[in-house]
């Protein structure tokens, strides 16, 4: 069994992280940790550093609580929402876990919703937290 957890550092992404673990030690599953960047250039270099060492801390994480895990950095000009989507098609992930932020209706129409979109095409099921 494989889950998903699309981990941006922040207090619901996590969450996710902390419920993700919870339900890999139920069902003996893995746990794979993705972070999307929509580019990365010579300019970006300072983000990515900074997306890396989160990364690191969730696998940390992840790995004290025992449970077997991977991180990807993704950075191929995609959303977020859609990177999260095509790499639980492309893996065959069972289950995605997302944080959700609260935002204005204004908000999401300008701005769209990641969460929604990975809500609305995941190939599976998707639990979010916030």
């Amino acid at each position: 069994m494989i889950l998903l957890v699309g981990f941006d550092g922040s207090n619901s992404s996590k969450a996710a992280l902390e419920l993700a673990c919870i339900h890999a030690k139920a069902f003996n599953a893995a746990i794979e940790i993705i972070t999307s960047m929509q580019q990365g250039n010579a300019d970006d270099v300072a983000d990515i550093k900074v997306t890396e060492e989160l990364l690191k801390w969730a696998e940390s994480f992840t790995a004290k609580n025992g449970v077997k895990v991977k991180t990807h950095l993704l950075i191929r000009g995609m959303t977020p929402g859609e990177d999260v989507v095509r790499f639980a098609r492309d893996n065959a992930v069972d289950t995605i876990f997302i944080g959700v932020k609260r935002r204005s209706k204004v908000g999401k129409l300008i701005f769209g919703s990641n969460a929604q979109y990975i809500i609305l095409k995941a190939p599976c099921p998707v639990m979010t937290v916030k």
